[in-house]
């Protein structure tokens, strides 16, 4: 046997002892063996019913909830606390505000930007700036569905500086709790709003306007690339508005297929 073990077996021996002893001091002769507690049960949320939303969709929204309770999968909460008061990137140091996501947390459509504004930055929500405005009209005059019923969220969580792109190692850094946010809603469809988002979602770095409205995949789940809002707004030509209300529409269909 190696010298150096016998001498750390010998140690770790004298040390027991050592233990050994002064328990027995201090009047210790036997241990209590503690019993395990029993697993904590898993919280199934229960859908909210939305307006318009028909009764048969629920017990598919109950399923889809119910499953991933039961299999031990990520909730928004577990991502959202393991986010916590995130310093891992330097973005931490100019923000007001963590901003997370919002919406149905069993959305069957889900909706990818940027990263946060002014607007998002002082208020802790997603697209509630001149953008997110738009996207709201998108969602719920375009599509004819509440805003609440999907899930919308950012690639970072934290305002670039001046509304910047953001660097790589900030959406590095923020991918495990975007990855994590897809885990648990468990989308249908993902809408990838803008050339970072969707470069992100599709592993390579492409030109929103020639890969917009084209079918792709993140993770087994069907992904629809398409305009940011911000650009719409930029750009604000009747084309670009027929494009994006278009490539929504198709994802809309899609995420309503079973």
């Amino acid at each position: 046997m190696d010298g150096s073990l016998v001498h750390e077996a010998r140690a770790a021996l004298a040390a027991a002892r050592e233990l050994i002893s002064e328990l027995i001091d201090e009047g210790v002769d036997h241990f209590e063996r503690t019993a395990t507690p029993p697993a904590p049960a898993p919280v199934v949320r229960v859908p909210r019913v939305e307006h318009g939303e028909s009764d048969a969709r629920l017990p598919e929204r109950a399923a889809r909830a119910e499953h991933a309770a039961s299999a031990g999968g990520s909730t928004l909460e577990r991502v959202r606390a393991e986010l916590g008061d995130c310093q891992r990137c330097p973005l931490c140091a100019g923000r007001t505000t963590i901003v997370f996501g919002d919406g149905d947390p069993n959305a069957r459509l889900m909706f990818v930007g940027e990263g946060p504004g002014e607007q998002e930055d002082r208020t802790g929500l997603p697209f509630v700036g001149r953008a997110g405005e738009l996207l709201t009209q998108m969602i719920e005059k375009g599509l004819g569905i509440p805003r609440r019923s999907v899930y919308i969220c950012n690639i970072v969580k934290c305002r670039p500086p001046n509304n910047r792109t953001p660097l790589p190692n900030e959406v590095a850094t923020c991918r495990p709790f975007l990855d994590g946010q897809i885990d648990a809603v468990r989308p249908k469809v993902i809408v990838a709003l803008g050339k970072p988002a969707a470069s992100l979602l599709l592993g390579r770095d492409v030109a929103i306007t020639r890969v917009r409205g084209t079918w792709q995949q993140y993770r087994d789940i069907p992904v629809m690339p398409t305009l940011h809002p911000a650009y719409v707004l930029r750009q604000y030509t009747e084309e670009n508005r027929r494009n994006v209300w278009e490539d929504l529409k198709a994802a809309q269909t899609r995420s309503e297929q079973d």
